[in-house]
This record gives C-alpha cells, sequence and structure tokens, in this order.
C-alpha cells in the first residue's frame, strides 16, 4: 500500500478529473485504511500537500543528510521536539515524504492528550499517526516501516524561549528499548528553526490547569491577539538527519544500563548537532 494517487495528467483538466476522481472514491468509500486508522491516499492527496505549503513557502526548510534514511525496512528516527505546538513532528513527516526517493511515511508516535480528543484524534490516526506506545511501535517496524519518535514529549515543546535548543531529558529511553528490541537502526535528527516559531516567554498555570493542558503557553503575539497571534513566525528552518546508530539486537529484556547509554549516546549527537546548525544558520528570520 503506497498511498500515492495516480498521477494527474497535465493541465487543469487533468487535475479536475484527478479531484473528481479522489472524491468519488471517498464517498463510494473504494479506499484502504490500515489497522492504526492510517489512510495513505488521504496523506498523500490532501495532508501532505497542505503541510508542505508551509515547508516550502513559510518556513522554507533545508532538509540535509536523507542518505541516511533507508530506502526501504525499518528504522526509527528519533528528533528534538520544540515550538509550543508540533509543528515540528509535521514538518519533519511532510519533509521525508516530499524530499526522499521513495518518498517513505514516516509513523509519528504521539502523546496520549491527542487521542482523548475526537476529531484531534482520528486526523491523527489518518496522517500516519499512532499512540506511543511500545508494542504498537515494534509492531509498525516489524512491518518494514519508519517510525519517528520525539522523546522530549512536552517537556520539549512547552520549555521556555531562554532555553531554545538545549535538549530536555529523554524520558526513561523507552525509544533505545524499543530499537533494541526490533534490531533496527535508530536516526538521529536534529531540528533548528521550531523554537521561534512561537517564543514562549511565559505559562499560565492556572489556564493550563483549568483547560487540562500540561501547559498553557505565553507568547509575545498569543493571546494578546488573539487567532493572529496563532500564526507561526516564519523562522528559518534546517533538519538534518545523521549517521544511523546501531541499537542491537537485544531479545524481550534488554539490559537497562545498555538502555541508558544508548538513550544518551543518541542524545549527545543530536545536542552536538543543534549547536552546529543554530551557529550555521545565523539569525532566526531574514
Amino acid at each position: 500500500m503506497t498511498g500515492r494517487p495516480p498521477e494527474p495528467s497535465c493541465g487543469w483538466r487533468g487535475r479536475l478529473a484527478g479531484l473528481a476522481g479522489f472524491v468519488l472514491r471517498r464517498l463510494q468509500g473504494d479506499y484502504e485504511v490500515d489497522e492504526f486508522g492510517f489512510d495513505p491516499e488521504l496523506n498523500s492527496a490532501v495532508l501532505m500537500p497542505a503541510a508542505l505549503a508551509l515547508y516550502r513557502n513559510w518556513f522554507r526548510i533545508q532538509m540535509r543528510g536523507l542518505q541516511h534514511i533507508p530506502a526501504n525496512g525499518a528504522a526509527l528516527v528519533v528528533a528534538n521536539h520544540s515550538g509550543v505546538l508540533p509543528v515540528d513532528a509535521i514538518m519533519l513527516q511532510a519533509g521525508i515524504y516530499a524530499e526522499h526517493p521513495e518518498r517513505r511515511h514516516l509513523r509519528l508516535l504521539g502523546a496520549d492528550m491527542i487521542y482523548s480528543v475526537p476529531v484531534l484524534a482520528s486526523l491523527a490516526r489518518r496522517s500516519g499517526h499512532i499512540r506511543a506506545d511500545p508494542a504498537q511501535a515494534r509492531q509498525l517496524l516489524g512491518a518494514g516501516e519508519l517510525v519517528g519518535v520525539f522523546p522530549e514529549g512536552f517537556k520539549g515543546i512547552g520549555k521556555p524561549f531562554s532555553q531554545r535548543y538545549r535538549l530536555q531529558r529523554f524520558g526513561r529511553g523507552g525509544f533505545a528499548r524499543t530499537a533494541m528490541q526490533a534490531d533496527v537502526p535508530i536516526i538521529p535528527c536534529a531540528i533548528v528553526g521550531a523554537e521561534e516559531i512561537y517564543p514562549m516567554i511565559g505559562n499560565s498555570e492556572a489556564l493550563a490547569r483549568a483547560l487540562r493542558l500540561p501547559y498553557f503557553p505565553l507568547t509575545p503575539l498569543f493571546p494578546w491577539l488573539g487567532l493572529a497571534g496563532a500564526v507561526p513566525l516564519p523562522s528559518r528552518w534546517i533538519i538534518e538527519f545523521c549517521d544511523p546508530v546501531t541499537a542491537g539486537e537485544a531479545g524481550a529484556g534488554p539490559d537497562e544500563l545498555a538502555v541508558a547509554q544508548l538513550a544518551d549516546r543518541v542524545r549527545d549527537i543530536i545536542q552536538d548537532r543543534l549547536d552546529v546548525l543554530v551557529a550555521q544558520r545565523g539569525p532566526a528570520f531574514g
């Protein structure tokens, strides 16, 4: 199941015919969804083009190191997380889909909170995201899928602007354990640019508690300008994939010391690349 709709013929008539065919198939239920809810045709025809408008025209993202993403087979992409909202996750997914020669789908692991919101949960599943559950991650890796994870979680995207590009704790190394159990390579990924889209200068703990959110961000523009303040700033981005790290086969119960050492090694690689890339990029805007 590639998830790539038939290429339309040239011109507006071809595009219109392709759109009509897509809508007709949807109405007739003539499309495939996998056991996790992933809808590759919807993802390729609707969701990725929308994300790529931001990727290409707003952030103008440079993607480097794509040769480290395998043409096929399983791998675990591990990236830093930042920016108040998980825009970096969507840009990572869109960039791999658009720029990798095989247009691979990145199956992202998401927080439980996402799946408690009905509409958001459905959209996440249809775009290929799954709950951050080790068993489901191993199942996808066992099927040869490319899986992505952000070990910092909410600690990463909810950190203050003063701590930008300083990695937070990588949890308990669950991603390293999963890679070792599945015997798949880890591909460290450094993302520069997301820190500046919503500079978080404060956190309203009272509003966060009232709304049952892990944090409620205060930025120079939000919530003061309402919806206009929620438009991400057009920062300059670099996404770079590093050399794969061999996790090593460890069976069902890898040694906890080995798990911690592997997680620390991956974290150090990402932090080192962030430091280099921030210096290479220069000013975040302009």
